[in-house]
């Protein structure tokens, strides 16, 4: 008989003893290859925290107990054992199971997370309510070393420190985010794990000093030091300590039995104490533990063989980023390259080989990186800095503060713009327009098709002098509308098909979908002008002539949030310089939180197919 199949709750697991718990575990990870290989989803990060989640269900009870997961998408364990193993084959799909936490999803969930570096934050606040209330519970943070890169994790254990409450932060070190750890703190972390164990010593000499006579407190406290001293010798540097966070480890994050022995001891504490745990990302699928980055996020794949069952069928938008700017930087050596721990996935990895002093990772810090791009840019070089279009809010103010009232020349490369899909909420990438167009001196421009992308780079580095970005999509590179290969001219838009009475104007991904509204709208008789924005910002100022005298329906197509996105900021153009009484109608999102589902799926729900576009569209002029 299997274990797994009698888990369905917490409860369960604790009828088991010990000893069973690693055949569990094993059975565990089988159950994850399979699912993942069939749904796709976070498969090398979950197989590395199996043992870590069972020995944490197995020592708390977390209907009452409080644990929140950074960056989330190692969860697949925790979700298993509370209740929904039944549902994994809905992983990620629209309606389905969410690859993160989601609080209304399980009660089990204390606190949705997508982003990384926030759990200790969010712990704290948990555990500050909690004793606020008066209420006796534990909160449990568990966040990955990549994330210790992020600055709002400093402000979080700084504030730990000063609080001094009760709270377990478990740091899972598996030495990779989604590509290798870099920097000091990844370093500071090697060496933790080389020093020697000190734990067993610091015991053996514990109970040699306890054992002695006791004549007084200030005995007790030379003791006390004498037993610091020696973790302080073995130890490189005791960092959280000196904050005022008790520190144990590293311990062994496969080892069930070590596990549940130092959780049962934390749970006693009555002050912050981080628990360092080492653990394999990947561990159980040999190619998984050899390529945690290729594995980290994968679409269905073979088991046997670990090839994704769909293949791409040409460049990805990433990899024409990357190509070009390896391009563009062998003639200018001005160029330098940033990213923030993700350089497989932004496109840059031929980038960090060819040009290596050319090229920075900073590590999960985009407000660093951004700032950082502004130094560069004072100091002479031209920053890109490729980032996803989510992961870019979080450096808003270092855009708008740093960057832009200096008018610095960085080029964002926003990968990953408009609908992903899969993940969520927490990382559609359908926000950008709206945060960036309204910053003074930025320019923001989106690509129709592979070509266009590429001259839009050249553009933005070598053409241009000020705070510039280009917002392109998830996926294979399109081809549509090839033969248009006019230049790039600043703030010009592109006429794809001339006409009138009608104006249908797309932002850069949505060129196809446009396209086919456009073929709908001829089929019916009408001879519609289909227009490619180019630019987000600034708006055309010719294309606002020309719908003050050409067109008297205007629509505008674009994957992002209505509010601030292109569509609003067309509407304003026109009210400024007075065009009135054009009959105009913006397809865009609602203001909501997209979920899951493909982009179809999306697209369709949110009436931004084409067939719901040219339904309203024709809905609209009836009604005009």
């Amino acid at each position: 008989m299997r274990y797994l199949d009698s888990i369905n709750f917490p409860g369960d697991l604790k009828k088991l003893k010990k000893s069973e718990l690693s055949v569990l575990a094993e059975e565990i990870r089988e159950f994850l290859i399979n699912s993942v290989a069939k749904t796709g989803g976070h498969l090398a990060s979950n197989l590395g925290v199996v043992e870590l989640t069972l020995a944490l269900h197995y020592c708390f009870d977390f209907l009452k107990d409080k644990i929140v997961w950074d960056v989330g998408h190692q969860s697949y364990t925790h979700k298993i054992l509370t209740g929904r193993k039944d549902k994994f084959d809905s992983l990620r799909k629209k309606d389905g199971l969410s690859g993160f936490p989601k609080k209304d999803e399980s009660e089990y969930d204390a606190f949705d997370t997508g982003h990384s570096s926030t759990s200790i934050s969010s712990g704290l606040g948990l555990a500050q309510a909690r004793d606020l209330l008066g209420e006796k519970y534990n909160v449990v943070s568990v966040i990955g070393d990549g994330s210790m890169t992020g600055g709002l994790v400093y402000e979080a254990l700084n504030n730990a420190a000063r609080n001094n409450n009760k709270f377990i932060i478990i740091l899972n070190d598996n030495q990779m985010s989604i590509s290798k750890n870099v920097g000091a703190m990844s370093k500071y972390l090697t060496e933790l794990r080389s020093a020697p164990k000190y734990i067993e010593v610091k015991k053996d000499v514990s109970e040699l000093l306890n054992s002695l006579p006791v004549f007084g407190s200030k005995v007790n406290k030379v003791l006390e030091k004498t037993k610091d001293s020696i973790k302080y010798a073995l130890l490189p540097t005791v960092m959280f300590e000196q904050l005022g966070i008790k520190y144990i480890g590293p311990i062994d994050g496969h080892n069930i039995s070590g596990l549940i022995n130092v959780f049962d001891r934390v749970k006693k504490f009555n002050k912050p104490v981080l628990i360092h745990v080492l653990t394999i990302k990947g561990k159980g699928y040999a190619k998984a533990e050899k390529y945690p980055s290729k594995y980290h996020g994968i679409g269905p794949f073979d088991v046997a063989t670990g090839v994704p069952f769909l293949k791409k069928s040409g460049e990805t938008y990433s990899e024409v980023f990357g190509r070009v700017l390896c391009g563009l930087s062998a003639k200018n050596k001005k160029i330098v390259a940033v990213t923030a721990a993700m350089p497989l996935g932004t496109g840059l990895d031929f980038f960090s080989r060819a040009y290596s002093k050319r090229f920075f990772d900073v590590g999960i810090a985009e407000e660093h990186a951004v700032t950082f791009a502004a130094g560069m840019a004072r100091g002479g070089f031209i920053p890109v800095f490729a980032v996803y279009s989510t992961f870019l809010q979080r450096s808003y103010d270092q855009i708008l503060h740093d960057i832009c009232i200096q008018k610095l020349h960085v080029v964002f490369a926003l990968d990953r713009a408009g609908i992903v899909g899969d993940d969520g909420e927490t990382h559609q990438g359908i926000y950008d327009l709206s945060y960036l167009s309204h910053i003074p001196n930025m320019t923001v421009m989106a690509p129709k098709n592979k070509f266009e992308f590429e001259k839009m780079l050249e553009f933005a580095v070598n053409k241009f002098d000020g705070p510039i970005a280009v917002r392109y999509p998830k996926g294979v590179a399109s081809n549509i509308f090839e033969s248009f290969d006019s230049e790039i001219e600043f703030g010009k838009s592109e006429y794809i098909f001339d006409g009138k009475e009608i104006a249908l104007i797309f932002v850069g991904n949505m060129a196809e979908i446009a396209f086919q509204v456009y073929n709908r709208l001829v089929m019916k008789g009408y001879n519609p002008a289909l227009i490619n924005a180019r630019f987000i910002k600034p708006v055309d100022i010719d294309l606002i002539k020309d719908i003050e005298n050409r067109f008297e329906y205007i629509f505008t197509v674009e994957d992002n949030i209505n509010s601030g996105g292109f569509g609003c900021n067309l509407n304003l153009a026109l009210i400024n310089s007075k065009v009135f009484g054009k009959k105009i109608y913006n397809f865009s999102f609602p203001d909501v939180f997209v979920k899951q589902g493909s982009k179809d799926e999306i697209y369709k729900e949110y009436e931004l197919d084409s067939e719901s576009i040219f339904k309203n569209i024709i809905s609209f002029i009836d009604k005009y």
